[in-house]
């Protein structure tokens, strides 16, 4: 059995190649069960790529294996009052279920912390589902977990309210 040839690249907003994987695999992450099973809304497809380019805290890494789009993380530049330093917050990070096991998240993971280190962040940030135990375990094995400032306050909990 011959290795896959594996590849994280930097996705360029402007180049149409990484436009339309970052569109697919993002597509291919909404429609699973942990994504939400739902496709992206058309207008969603049509305008996702040129609206991150608009964005210069915006960054999103593609796995490809053997040159097919196999992964996919997106990323914002934030900051830490606490620190004084940026942080970055991952939003997706997506496997294609058919290059799970290649270690193609933990690759995605290392090429942003090099990012991060390079960009002078203080931590990188995500939030994760209770119910995607596989995805927690990735993180935990990359070196994330959760945090809380005061035990005795309890642990950071991720909250939302839709403006739309």
């Amino acid at each position: 059995m011959t290795q896959a040839s594996i590849q994280i690249v930097q996705a360029d907003y402007k180049n149409p190649q990484h436009a339309q994987d970052l569109v697919y695999l993002l597509n291919t992450y909404a429609t699973d069960p942990m994504g939400g099973g739902t496709a992206l809304a058309d207008q969603v497809q049509n305008t996702l790529v040129a609206e991150l380019a608009k964005r210069d805290f915006a960054l999103s890494l593609l796995a490809y294996v053997n040159g097919a789009p196999a992964g996919l993380l997106n990323a914002f530049e934030g900051f830490s009052t606490f620190a004084a330093k940026p942080l970055i917050n991952i939003h997706d990070v997506i496997v294609v279920k058919e290059y799970r096991g290649l270690q193609l998240s933990q690759r995605l993971l290392a090429a942003l912390e090099v990012i991060a280190r390079e960009r002078g962040c203080c931590k990188i940030t995500l939030e994760v589902l209770t119910g995607n135990e596989a995805a927690q375990r990735a993180y935990q094995k990359f070196g994330f977990s959760g945090y809380a400032l005061d035990p005795k306050v309890g642990h950071a909990v991720f909250w939302q309210k839709k403006l739309n």
